[in-house]
């Protein structure tokens, strides 16, 4: 029976490169893509991505990217992830404005792009996800809903308790 690995490549125990990948069967699913700012002590340094190796030493079995919001901390590196890897990239209306004018910036071309909306459902090889509105300080936020044949995954992206939600 195949085994699911969740491979945090960034974002646990710090604040910045939130980036995870999740493989099962031969396939791979990321969840976000983001930079972290550099701390005092790293002079000449702009910002700091996660390392990718892994992700793009089986870039044939990576079957898309899924963005929880629209962050520096998720999404700042999907310039550096896309220009080497070539995939679909699912996030909701704003998120998904702020990934193109961050691809723009960067001269990465030729991007496939899919709106989602919570409530979603998204089929991508052994992954059901199923997308859900989270509140956050930044709107459009989703929470991700993830079944395989060995159980779920919830991934709550970044969120926040709020009483009075501008985005409802």
């Amino acid at each position: 029976k195949s085994k699911l690995k969740i491979i945090p490549l960034g974002g646990l125990g710090q604040i910045g490169k939130n980036m995870t990948v999740l493989e099962y069967d031969g396939h791979l699913l990321i969840i976000d893509a983001g930079l972290m700012f550099p701390e005092n002590e790293m002079l000449g340094i702009d910002i700091v991505i996660p390392d990718m190796s892994y992700v793009l030493e089986r870039k044939d079995q990576v079957l898309g990217i899924v963005v929880t919001h629209g962050h520096e901390d998720h999404i700042g590196a999907l310039p550096y992830l896309l220009g080497q890897l070539k995939v679909p990239v699912y996030a909701t209306r704003l998120t998904q404005g702020l990934i193109e004018i961050k691809l723009r910036e960067n001269h990465v071309n030729n991007v496939e792009t899919h709106l989602i909306t919570p409530g979603d459902v998204l089929t991508l090889g052994p992954f059901r996800t199923e997308f859900f509105h989270v509140n956050h300080s930044i709107p459009d936020g989703v929470g991700l809903a993830i079944e395989t044949e060995v159980g779920l995954i919830m991934h709550s992206g970044d969120f926040k308790f709020d009483s009075t939600p501008v985005d409802g």
